[in-house]
């Protein structure tokens, strides 16, 4: 990747994003010492202005930032770093530098959209998801059958638990069904905004 450190006097800024929750955790400058240290190392590093030298995040810590994706912007001298943080990201502790929660919750689901598209591209052995694919549409179907009726039977007769646990099983097979059908759980969230009605 070209990057233009030239305008700011050999750095450029880093938004730091939690790759799974969508939320900004930090922003940090890198160098392109920084930059060539993260890539090989797979956790952000970047150039501390104030110590003037090479800084690892989580290096004194253990709160590390484990890289997922790095994407440039159009003009090639800013960075967004998708990562997996390990603790949180802020040094008063708190899970962001800007004071918001880093929850998973709903944004998970985008997470668990790109990870099974992942295994439906790439189809390792040895994966749960890649067997569903290999069977086809009338067993992704199937189980998506089966998971609902079993959500069915936890919600009138089950223990709570047990009725989110059937529940997410079932959300889960649908997604693999919608991504061997070609869709995503975007397409659903689509359809589900054009009816909306405030």
């Amino acid at each position: 990747m070209e990057l233009d450190f030239s305008k700011m006097d050999g750095l450029v800024p880093v938004i730091v994003q939690d790759a799974q929750t969508n939320v900004v955790l930090m922003l940090g400058f890198m160098n392109e010492k920084a930059y060539q240290a993260t890539v090989e190392s797979g956790k952000v590093t970047f150039f501390s202005r104030t110590k003037q030298r090479l800084w690892t995040k989580g290096e004194t810590s253990g709160n590390f930032l484990h890289v997922v994706k790095i994407l440039a912007d159009c003009d090639h001298d800013t960075l967004l770093i998708k990562a997996n943080p390990v603790g949180p990201a802020c040094h008063t502790g708190a899970e962001t530098c800007f004071g918001e929660s880093n929850r998973e919750g709903f944004f998970f689901l985008q997470y668990l959209q790109d990870f099974i598209t992942r295994r439906f591209n790439e189809k390792p052995e040895g994966s749960y998801t890649t067997s569903l694919f290999n069977e086809g549409v009338n067993r992704m179907a199937q189980k998506v059958g089966e998971e609902a009726v079993e959500t069915v039977i936890e919600a009138t007769n089950g223990t709570d638990d047990q009725f989110i646990y059937e529940a997410s099983d079932l959300i889960y097979h649908l997604i693999v069904l919608l991504t061997g059908k070609g869709f995503s759980i975007e397409d659903l969230a689509k359809e589900l905004k054009k009816r909306h009605k405030e």
